[in-house]
């Protein structure tokens, strides 16, 4: 299912930013995805995040986590037991496959399993020449006044 948004006037005026465009385009859920297992996305500051899913019955061998370009993919597979007969089973211990789009420059900072919650660590690092700096304006002697300063506001 799309958006009712229209992005096109801003494809004619901007350039590079035609990810952000997409994920806006398609950022509504589908009408048939599986919202299991539960998770929550936390912001703790400025610049870290933390994933937390419910992942009661996994081991850490049975969990994978990979950091791919701009997304992150958990993946979580229970081996079966062909040994035991169930005569009721009701717990979810189904496998699953949840990802996350993830900004520029956002990493995994650790993960780690406690009390059936798998915790993800994130934090955005902006390499420093990404930041924005001062420029100076140097003028010849003899072209004009002393030298001017253009200061620009700091990175969000």
């Amino acid at each position: 299912m799309r958006t009712n948004l229209d992005f096109s006037p801003f494809y004619r005026s901007s350039i590079g930013f035609d990810r952000i465009f997409n994920l806006l385009e398609n950022a509504s859920p589908s009408q048939n995805a599986d919202n299991w297992p539960p998770y929550d996305i936390a912001k703790l500051g400025e610049d870290t995040y933390r994933i937390v899913v419910a992942v009661a019955g996994f081991g850490e061998d049975e969990l994978t986590i990979t950091h791919e370009p701009n997304m992150l993919v958990i993946e979580g597979t229970k081996g079966e037991n062909e040994e035991v007969q169930y005569l009721h089973h009701g717990l979810a211990l189904r496998p699953f496959f949840r990802r996350f789009e993830l900004a520029d420059h956002v990493s995994v900072v650790r993960a780690r399993l406690e009390n059936g919650l798998l915790i993800i660590d994130l934090k955005k690092e902006i390499p420093e020449e990404m930041k924005p700096r001062r420029i100076a304006i140097n003028t010849e002697p003899g072209n004009g006044p002393a030298s001017k300063r253009i200061e620009a506001n700091v990175a969000a």
